[in-house]
């Protein structure tokens, strides 16, 4: 068989269209991204929020000419009488009790300091830590000599905030069984405003995988965590190879946290899984192309409003 130059080019122009997405950025334009109805009470500095005096004034907010005036960018909250603003972009604001998903930055004396996506790097006490196997007991100084053993520079944890210090930085607890390092999986930050405050934030979802929601705006997607495995405090990781068949639900996740983040929905639970469902059409690295995006992001929306959830 005779190739020509004439056919080699063709053949390599077919080859060429099979592996690459052409698009006109014209069509990539034309996609308007949906706005959720749950931030559509959206306000800048300086819109007035109310003339009524009944209200307090909250965060992001400030009173001038009795009028309860913004002072950030974001979503007006109403609890009761006070009024406050959410920002839309902002560093994460803790609070006791909250979920975080943080990285460690460095070990020191009985301590080691997290990245939380904080304004300040957050805190996580020796004393604060159940040692391997879920063991309750003082602490002793053949622990503080192990602290790099059981977490060092670049793991990544989920802990709850315990407290506040005065300065504002966060102290973390893992004394709860679930909390601790995080083995393979696949972190994904987004804004801390955009993630809704639940009951709990660990959720194995139905598709096969595991999320973990934090306040702060990291997102952690990995293979779903077996619960009839003895838990040991949260320090020995799996490292066993991840299936491709879990590898393409954590990435098809991924992309879906990222779609919602995009067109400024609010991720929980419902709202990630039907985002999930509504994907499942396309194939999951056409899950990244805006136009794709926009079209999920519209069937989980009609299917959230028309659920009430």
């Amino acid at each position: 068989m005779i190739i020509t130059h004439l056919n080699l080019g063709i053949l390599l122009t077919r080859i060429w269209r099979s592996m690459v997405d052409v698009r006109i950025a014209g069509a990539r334009s034309s996609t308007k991204p949906n706005v959720s109805a749950e931030i559509s009470n959206l306000v800048t500095p300086g819109d007035v929020i109310t003339a009524d005096t009944g209200f307090m004034r909250g965060h992001g907010t400030y009173m001038e000419d009795e009028k309860l005036y913004a002072s950030v960018a974001g979503v007006v909250e109403r609890v009761n009488k006070l009024i406050c603003v959410k920002p839309l972009k902002t560093r994460y604001n803790g609070e006791i009790g909250d979920v975080v998903i943080g990285r460690i930055l460095e070990v020191g004396t009985r301590r080691w300091k997290v990245d939380t996506h904080a304004k300040l790097d957050s805190v996580l006490m020796l004393s604060s830590v159940n040692l391997p196997g879920g063991e309750l007991r003082r602490r002793s100084e053949e622990d503080e000599k192990m602290m790099r053993h059981y977490l060092k520079e670049g793991d990544l944890i989920s802990a709850e905030v315990q407290s506040l210090f005065s300065d504002g930085a966060l102290s973390l607890h893992t004394r709860s069984l679930k909390y601790g390092k995080l083995s393979q999986g696949q972190l994904v930050s987004i804004s801390p405003s955009l993630i809704k405050r639940r009951k709990t934030h660990f959720h194995n979802l139905p598709c096969g995988a595991s999320i973990i929601l934090g306040n702060n705006g990291y997102v952690w997607i990995c293979p779903t965590i077996n619960e009839e495995v003895e838990q040991t405090g949260g320090y020995e990781q799996n490292l066993e190879p991840i299936q491709k068949s879990d590898r393409e639900v954590i990435a098809r996740l991924r992309n879906c946290v990222l779609a919602l983040a995009e067109h400024k929905m609010m991720l929980y639970d419902t709202s990630v899984l039907y985002t999930f469902e509504a994907s499942l059409r396309y194939s999951v690295k056409e899950t990244v192309k805006p136009e794709v995006m926009a079209d999920i992001i519209e069937v989980a929306q009609q299917r959230l409003e028309r659920e009430g959830t």
